[in-house]
């Protein structure tokens, strides 16, 4: 962590108060990851509704990306992450006041607003603080608010349901994300040199979508929207699945496994980025995310599933984290947020759909197909990035295998050649 001494007091203090900010955030979303399934199971829903509902979440998700990165770029990271907070601390009182689907597809929806957000605005604005020679490395700690949030979150909220109901633990979380809007409203954010005013710009622009099949989006877009019906299917099913299969684990446990594996990889890979590329650390992460759901594919005890939370967590250390220093490198500073929304729309939209499709082949064959399945689509979205991740066959292979640098670049970063 030598970059820290590098940088001024202010910004140190700044990158602090950001960080407490940010798990708590995490920590307030993931508190509800192994109760909300169970509370909409409750309510009398099959698979296939509750599949809907959790995959409503990036309804939100995809509808609000584009002006969340407008406001990012034009109008500030602080502005936006405070939105994300916001909904994030509202959701879980949400949930607790009806039983209606139709509601709580609404209200899922809502929350979806949150992480597209605040991971936006947070990714951008800790972008805007890194030294370029030195951005994987402080994206890569910066990012440790995501798996140390995620132990925490769904430990503390698995533990409150078992102990005393849905009620306490919808509450705590409600209660994490207020707190973190007290310390997002003290981040501090800088002014970027050429950062376009508001009065500079009169609405969004509408070529945002169109920019979706433009070489240095379309091909990681691509790549997460075949990983993001993976974890959309991990992140509904796991909890009914470790059910059906009559295996004794608490759930919480499975995404405490994955959230600690996310956290030690994300410590050593940050500044090999820097040093060696991103497309090496992005195949490494598809190849760890193939190999978590085919454990899931055949687990039928504890120790599997746990293993398949160490595979899974370590995959989405590296791949979030490596995909936004991608895209920065790819963007100019008034452009980060917008084409880093961009390339998360790809897996809010596998996240989306991944609900709904897999719930109805989950009612046909059980869950332990669908984990089948999305070890294919992994294996898939690997063979993707090593083909099509730049503008030819050899020079993909090269850039993903760490043997050359990314073309797409805007800035020369000093990867190998």
């Amino acid at each position: 962590m030598r970059i820290f001494a590098t940088l001024s007091s202010p910004v140190r203090l700044n990158l602090l108060v950001l960080f407490s900010a940010g798990l708590l955030f995490w920590s307030a979303l993931a508190a509800m990851l192994p109760t909300l399934p169970l509370y909409v199971e409750e309510t009398g829903a099959n698979s296939i509704t509750i599949g809907i509902v959790m995959g409503s979440f990036a309804i939100g998700l995809l509808s609000s990306r584009s002006w969340l990165a407008y406001l990012a770029d034009y109008r500030g990271r602080k502005l936006v992450m405070v939105i994300g907070m916001v909904a994030v601390a509202i959701a879980p009182v949400l949930y607790l006041l009806t039983e209606s689907v139709p509601l709580l597809i609404g209200i899922r929806a809502f929350h979806g607003l949150s992480i597209a957000a605040f991971a936006l605005a947070y990714s951008a604005l800790v972008i805007d603080l890194s030294p370029p020679q030195q951005r994987g490395e402080l994206i890569g700690y910066m990012s440790l608010v995501n798996p140390v949030g995620m132990a925490l979150g769904p430990a503390v909220g698995g533990f409150l349901h078992e102990w005393a109901g849905y009620l306490p633990a919808f509450l705590v979380a409600s209660g994490l994300g207020f707190l973190g809007l007290v310390f997002t409203l003290r981040v501090q954010e800088p002014r970027l040199p050429d950062q376009m005013t508001v009065t500079a710009v009169a609405k969004p622009r509408p070529h945002f979508w169109r920019l979706l099949v433009t070489s240095p989006i379309r091909i990681p877009a691509t790549v997460l929207l075949l990983i993001g019906l993976a974890f959309g299917t991990l992140s509904t099913f796991v909890p009914l699945f470790v059910q059906e299969a009559g295996v004794a684990l608490n759930v919480g446990l499975f995404y405490t496994a994955a959230a600690i594996a996310s956290f030690a990889i994300r410590l050593l890979v940050g500044r090999a980025s820097d040093q060696r590329g991103r497309g090496l650390f992005i195949t490494v992460s598809l190849i760890l995310y193939t190999l978590s759901m085919a454990v899931l594919w055949i687990a039928t005890s504890a120790p599997a599933f746990l293993l398949a939370a160490i595979f899974e967590g370590a995959g989405a250390g590296i791949l979030i984290p490596m995909m936004a220093a991608l895209m920065a490198d790819r963007s100019h500073p008034n452009e980060r947020g917008r084409n880093f929304s961009l390339c998360m729309a790809g897996f809010d939209l596998g996240i989306a759909i991944a609900g709904p499709i897999f719930g109805a082949i989950a009612i046909q064959t059980g869950y332990r197909t669908t984990f089948g399945l999305c070890a294919g689509l992994a294996f898939l979205g690997l063979l993707v990035f090593l083909t099509l991740s730049s503008k030819d066959l050899p020079h993909s292979l090269r850039f993903a295998l760490g043997r050359g640098r990314d073309i797409y670049a805007v800035e020369r970063l000093g990867f190998n050649s």
